[in-house]
């Protein structure tokens, strides 16, 4: 299929985006591993020389998000083909973006690999003891494709939420706090996306995402899935998780994990990657930290200057240079325009 596209972009394309197209579409499969990335690594109280969990104060309450005043809304896209590989190469006139379809005037448009705030939110519940080595292994590897500006913090959570691990840019920081973590008690994960999205308010780059690693629903917390899907919609914070499902579901809330995974995740521009084999896991941990690294950020300045505090729908669409297969977009459904 691939090779027959590619003889088409030889003849339509100008032989710079050809060779930029070509190389990254090539790159980026979901069966790669972390060797195929060629991405250099970053050269407790119950234990001797472990630091201290940190409990953030902000969970004790229901605070309401605080919406962003700002006049350039920002918009990240990630574009991949049928193959769900990453496409990149592509030029502002490949995109047009729409605001409760009306058509917008693209201002701003980047492809470059921006520093990030990264965080990431760890199940350690009890029927994780099956998977937590390959689940630590594949959080170090997520953290091994950053750069050395971006920065990053830990958060677990089985029966509650904490802050294993503050904002570092110390690979090395987070895989000792690791080691210590035990999987126990049950599954408090729109608590811990809670956290991890309160906790991005102190972030200091304008680029932020959180990956979360679970395999099952949530059975614990005392926010509600429309309160937390409520607050990732005012949060500017792009969420990725990887579902370690069971075949077999026993309860209701395990049913219903990966459709609530997908909801949140999809809402953000982020997506949710089921996982089968947990050998899989370092590999997918991975590609995530990739895609992160190629995405296109689309900046406008809304037609409607309406300062009514009201959520307005983003559709991005493509407009792909001819010979490439079918393309999907990938980025935020919409935001909450800033009140007066």
């Amino acid at each position: 299929m691939f090779r027959g596209a590619k003889r088409v972009l030889t003849r339509t394309l100008p032989s710079s985006l050809v060779l930029v197209l070509l190389l990254f579409i090539g790159t980026f499969a979901f069966s790669q591993t972390a060797d195929d990335v060629h991405i250099e690594p970053h050269k407790k109280p119950a234990q001797p020389g472990q630091p201290p969990a940190i409990e953030d104060p902000s969970l004790k309450t229901h605070t309401k998000p605080i919406k962003v005043d700002v006049d350039l809304v920002l918009v990240n896209a990630t574009v991949t083909d049928p193959m769900n590989r990453l496409v990149t190469g592509l030029e502002k006139e490949n995109f047009s973006l729409l605001e409760q379809n009306a058509l917008q005037d693209i201002k701003y448009f980047s492809s470059e690999d921006a520093p990030i705030s990264l965080g990431v939110i760890f199940d350690l519940s009890g029927s994780m003891s099956n998977k937590i080595q390959k689940s630590r292994d594949a959080i170090i590897e997520f953290f091994k494709t950053a750069n050395p500006q971006d920065e990053f913090f830990l958060i677990t959570f089985a029966d509650k939420p904490e802050l294993l691990a503050d904002f570092t840019q110390s690979i090395e920081d987070i895989q000792g706090r690791l080691v210590y973590a035990i999987p126990k008690g049950r599954t408090s994960l729109l608590d811990a996306i809670y956290l991890g999205v309160d906790k991005m308010k102190q972030a200091k780059h304008n680029k932020k995402a959180l990956l979360v690693i679970s395999d099952g629903g949530d059975n614990r917390s005392r926010y509600t899935d429309s309160e937390i899907k409520s607050m990732v919609k005012e949060a500017d914070v792009q969420i990725y998780a990887i579902g370690i499902f069971d075949d077999v579901r026993s309860t209701s809330e395990e049913i219903r994990g990966p459709f609530l995974l997908s909801e949140i995740t999809d809402t953000t521009g982020g997506r949710t990657f089921p996982v089968n084999d947990i050998n899989e896991l370092g590999d997918v941990a991975t590609k995530i930290g990739v895609e992160l690294r190629n995405q296109y950020v689309l900046g406008y300045r809304p037609k409607n200057t309406a300062r009514d505090g009201k959520w307005r729908k983003l559709k991005v669409k493509l407009h792909a240079p001819k010979g490439l297969p079918p393309l999907n977009v990938h980025a935020k459904t919409g935001y909450y325009a800033p009140q007066q």
